[in-house]
């Protein structure tokens, strides 16, 4: 695995070091002047966030009023060394009461030597939860006196916290009522002719939890991919369930997921932190439902005049609903007068973005509704360019709606001491980048 870092430094805006720190002895404590003279001084701070000087690799970013430098002489991960700058800023904030800058780091020089020994052994990064490191690092920083955020409350059982596999939940957690929310939440990308034929789509997803739950729980969650149905079927010796499987590409999960099991299960099983946090993301590439098709006809008649017919249809089942439906029809920067026609919603023209703004508050499913309009466009001698209709785009909100057709099949909560927990489930399809040609 590629070091994260060699050294760090924290510059002020002139370039003079205020604290640093060195992991490695393969680049020396004077690199920093080689930062100074070939960057900050040539002005070039802005450019690009990684330079090579002399054979060494700088990693940069400014907060506030400081630079924070990163140094390598090797191979490095740069996704790791900027992930670990923005981690153990967020870090200091809590130490600090939210401030992170100059006299923020002036007033706490011994607790930052201390911090940057306990986040980054020999150039790899290890353990920057603020929760964590508050349990044995129990000095309090000098907080901003402008900070109004107030201090973090410690956790106990600091032993179990940094060496247990739930360093993400604290133990003793007590609930009158215990309750999962559980919302699956999609971004549809397309791309479609002015014939209705699919040019370019996938779907972006996101499985959103917020737990209120006693004690330490084991959370099991089973949804309709193919592979975790497959890998049940064949657990169980039992034949896959006709009905619709999702193949999930470009899978991520929270650390809180046990990956050995879902490995060797295909399940998602996992100790939920307390509170709301993000499980996994997903994307899909193929069987997306589309919500919406769109067909345009845009005739120009002249060049004073133009003919717009957009039809909408929903294509999700009757008894859903979309919101918010926002469509975007592009017109010539020439726009002197409309005229509109429509079924439902209310359109109006906005000269400052060259389009026809069509609103519907809310639109039912496998239902249709039409925009016709009339363009006038002003003559000018100076336009010599064909206008190049740019692609008409949506926007929407489809509760209890899937474009993947993700599913969930179980969400099982299992605790020792047996309580009873009440599970909620949301599905919500948004709009991405949801273009249609004209």
């Amino acid at each position: 695995m590629p070091v994260a870092a060699s050294a760090i430094y924290f510059l002020n805006l002139r370039g003079d070091v205020l604290i640093n720190r060195l992991y490695r002895d393969d680049v020396g404590g004077n690199m920093v002047d080689a930062f100074r003279t070939h960057i900050m001084q040539t002005k070039e701070l802005g450019t690009c966030p990684v330079r090579q000087i002399g054979g060494c690799s700088f990693f940069y970013m400014r907060i506030s009023n400081v630079y924070i430098v990163i140094v390598v002489s090797s191979n490095a991960n740069v996704a790791c060394a900027f992930k670990f700058v923005v981690e153990a800023v967020a870090l200091f904030k809590s130490y600090f009461g939210g401030a992170f800058d100059e006299d923020a780091i002036r007033n706490n020089f011994v607790l930052i030597y201390e911090l940057l020994d306990e986040i980054m052994d020999f150039g790899y990064p290890q353990n920057l939860s603020p929760e964590i490191l508050k349990l044995y690092i129990t000095q309090e920083g000098v907080r901003s006196p402008f900070s109004s955020k107030p201090a973090d409350k410690p956790v106990p059982n600091a032993t179990l916290q940094v060496t247990g596999a739930v360093g993400w939940r604290r133990e003793g957690l007590v609930y009158k009522k215990n309750e999962v929310f559980l919302d699956i939440v999609e971004s549809v990308n397309l791309l479609m002719s002015s014939k209705g034929s699919v040019l370019r789509c996938d779907v972006t997803g996101k499985i959103l939890m917020k737990c209120f739950l006693s004690g330490m729980p084991d959370l099991k969650l089973g949804l309709n991919d193919k592979i975790g149905l497959e890998k049940e079927s064949q657990l169980k010796s039992r034949p896959t369930k006709s009905g619709k499987t999702i193949e999930l590409d470009d899978v991520t999960f929270h650390q809180c997921v046990n990956l050995t099991r879902f490995n060797s299960e295909k399940t998602v099983s996992f100790v939920p932190p307390d509170g709301e946090f993000e499980l996994m993301k997903y994307r899909i590439t193929e069987g997306v439902n589309l919500p919406f098709r769109v067909l345009p006809t845009i005739k120009e008649l002249g060049r004073t005049r133009m003919e717009v017919n957009v039809k909408v249809k929903s294509v999700f089942g009757a008894k859903m609903f979309a919101l918010g439906v926002v469509v975007k029809i592009p017109v010539p920067k020439q726009t002197a007068k409309t005229n509109f026609q429509v079924t439902s919603g209310r359109a109006k023209y906005n000269p400052s973005i060259d389009s026809l703004v069509w609103k519907i508050r809310k639109f039912p499913g496998q239902t249709e509704s039409t925009l016709s309009a009339e363009v006038e466009l002003i003559s000018t001698m100076t336009e010599k360019k064909s206008w190049t209709r740019p692609p008409i785009q949506m926007e929407f909100q489809v509760p209890m709606f899937t474009a993947s057709g993700l599913r969930v099949r179980f969400l099982k909560v299992w605790e020792k001491s047996g309580y009873n927990t009440v599970e909620w489930v949301r599905y919500i399809t948004k709009a991405g980048s949801y273009e249609i040609r004209c």
